[in-house]
């Protein structure tokens, strides 16, 4: 990894606008040249207006050159006059840069059923600049403790790539796409499609394998922009370095799940699953996570109680093939569960090793070779105080 950076031919910015008291809450990304783009959003049902519009404006041609974007109202559930207000951000975006209104993505966050406030949002977008700043990466933060950003570089066709990353996320994370705002910037040039067919692969095993607390957002996508800047020779399937790209790629969007895992809305710990031997690649992506999804596991694992039977509860719940006879599990390492009966194990050592930032719990299905990975933190009780007055 390298320190945090845009890729070649990007700007930003991030201002307080006044959408919340005192904190950066709006922000833009900009490409000097049109990118290719691609997108994942959320299946929810009531998905938000500038969801529904990004998602639109993306598929129409698969290109973008900025994405504005605003934190404290989601613009969700917010009827006609909800979509009407995200495509004048849309205009007011694609004016002052000078750029076709059809290559402006946007995107919300924050409370639901709110109208957007549209003289605070033409403020904001006045305000903001073309600069190197890493703003934009705060002024998407809702409950979040930290901005959760990442770099990585790799060699295509003998060229440097940059692939960063940012998001916020913290609660209603529970993604069937990625509940969440991510934005993945790269400088490569990528053949027209390839990036929508990566991002919707890599999201399966990374965005899609964490969850906070089962609640799916109305407001979440994931967009990727790729503007050619480095220089390199285009990128294909059958490019010498294709998979080396997409590792990286990967690489970005898996750190930025798990730091959204970990800063679960009053989580204390990371808690990362692995199943081995399981039948297939989707009995053990459901195992893995249903287990990080068991609000019983999550509670256990706040209580520092190695309360196995709620895991093999969870693993149950699943339609995955089983060996209920012959299923083992550890926790950190330590023995929990041999063959489907206890492991005799030390509780004093297992409730020390509860009290870790991360907790890694492994489990053999022993029902064939495949494996699985999904993330997720505890429960506390501070996750309730945050969401009880989260409105007000």
């Amino acid at each position: 990894m390298v320190p945090f950076t845009w890729p070649k031919g990007y700007k930003s910015d991030g201002v307080h606008a006044g959408l919340r008291k005192d904190k950066k809450d709006m922000g833009w990304i900009f490409s000097e040249t049109p990118a290719q783009a691609a997108g994942t959003y959320t299946t929810n049902q009531f998905q938000a207006a500038p969801t529904k519009l990004t998602k639109n404006t993306i598929n129409q041609d698969h290109k973008l050159q900025a994405i504005i974007m605003n934190s404290a109202n989601a613009n969700s559930v917010t009827g006609n006059q909800g979509d009407l207000d995200a495509a004048k951000s849309q205009k007011l975006v694609a004016d002052k840069l000078g750029i076709d209104q059809d290559l402006v993505g946007v995107a919300s966050t924050g409370v639901i059923g709110e109208p957007l406030p549209m003289d605070i949002i033409e403020k904001g977008i006045n305000e903001l600049q073309l600069l190197d700043n890493d703003n934009a990466t705060y002024a998407i933060l809702t409950t979040d403790k930290h901005n959760k950003t990442i770099s990585t570089q790799v060699q295509v066709a003998g060229k440097t790539v940059t692939i960063s990353g940012f998001c916020k996320g913290s609660g209603m994370i529970h993604p069937k796409m990625a509940t969440m705002l991510g934005f993945v910037l790269t400088d490569a040039k990528v053949a027209d499609g390839l990036l929508q067919l990566m991002l919707s692969n890599e999201v399966e095993t990374t965005f899609n394998q964490i969850t906070v607390d089962g609640d799916t957002s109305t407001n979440d996508m994931v967009v990727t922009m790729a503007n050619g800047q480095a220089g390199n020779d285009e990128l294909t399937t059958d490019s010498p370095d294709y998979q080396n790209f997409v590792s990286a790629f990967n690489k970005v969007l898996a750190e930025l799940a798990k730091d959204i895992a970990a800063d679960g809305e009053g989580a204390t710990k990371l808690v990362e699953v692995n199943v081995k031997n399981a039948a297939n690649h989707d009995d053990a992506q459901k195992v893995s996570k249903a287990i990080v999804g068991s609000s019983l596991v999550k509670t256990a694992i706040f209580g520092q109680d190695a309360n196995w039977g709620r895991i093999i509860a969870a693993i149950g719940q699943t339609n995955a093939k089983v060996d209920i006879d012959h299923t083992s599990v550890w926790l950190n390492g330590l023995a929990l569960v041999d063959n489907s009966k206890t492991a005799n194990f030390d509780e004093a050592e297992m409730k020390e090793s509860l009290g870790n930032d991360k907790i890694t719990i492994l489990v053999d299905l022993n029902s064939g070779t495949a494996t699985g990975q999904a993330w997720g933190c505890d429960l506390t009780y501070n996750y309730v105080r945050i969401n009880a007055s989260y409105r007000s």
